[in-house]
């Protein structure tokens, strides 16, 4: 009989004290892990620099946004433009996020997705948007993402960031959910949040 590599009743996280030294990961070794059922499947983690970070649990409002921004963008982009709900976007060797939606352009397809294909990251956060607009947003802008969007989802204020550099984006902007929100990728879109049918 097969045991298990945690017992059940112990949690799935730990916090090390600092000070701590802890075991790097790379991508390929957590992939490895998935593959052979060590890491179940569904398990939403995340691996920044080495170390693999649980990501917030997603509440309805979080979904509802995602799936009404995604239909949107599926009726809207033009056909060489696409998008991808949470796909594993691969920053290096250590590193590996999981945006809500990312857009790219056919020509370049699903598998040659990276921080330089990547035209757009958007992120839609309701627990989790301290570390979304700060941490998450420096992780795109270190790697050369071209934009990055984090969209309040009780709100639907929108926070753009684009310009890339080692220290982070160079333009911020805040869009109210009443203002058209700019897009660098496609024609003007239009799409105000407020008018997104959350249902």
């Amino acid at each position: 009989m097969n045991q298990p590599f945690r017992t059940p009743d112990l949690p799935l996280t730990t916090q090390a004290a600092e000070g701590l030294m802890r075991r790097r990961w790379s991508v390929a070794e957590i992939e490895a892990m998935l593959r052979a059922g060590v890491i179940p499947e569904n398990e939403r983690i995340e691996l920044i620099g080495g170390e693999v970070v649980p990501m917030s649990p997603k509440g309805i409002r979080h979904e509802v946004v995602k799936v009404n921004l995604t239909r949107y963008f599926d009726r809207h982009l033009p056909e060489e433009i696409l998008v991808a709900q949470e796909t594993t976007l691969r920053l290096d060797q250590d590193t590996f996020v999981e945006p809500d939606l990312i857009f790219y352009r056919r020509a370049d397809g699903l598998a040659n997705l990276s921080p330089e294909t990547a035209l757009l990251v958007v992120e839609v956060a309701d627990a989790s948007l301290a570390y979304d607009l700060h941490r998450k947003v420096r992780l795109y802008a270190a790697f050369g993402v071209r934009a990055a969007i984090v969209i309040e989802a009780q709100s639907l204020v929108a926070h753009l960031h684009r310009s890339p550099g080692p220290e982070g984006y160079r333009e911020r902007l805040t869009i109210g959910p009443d203002e058209p929100l700019p897009f660098d990728i496609a024609p003007p879109l239009g799409l105000r949040l407020r008018d997104l049918p959350l249902v």
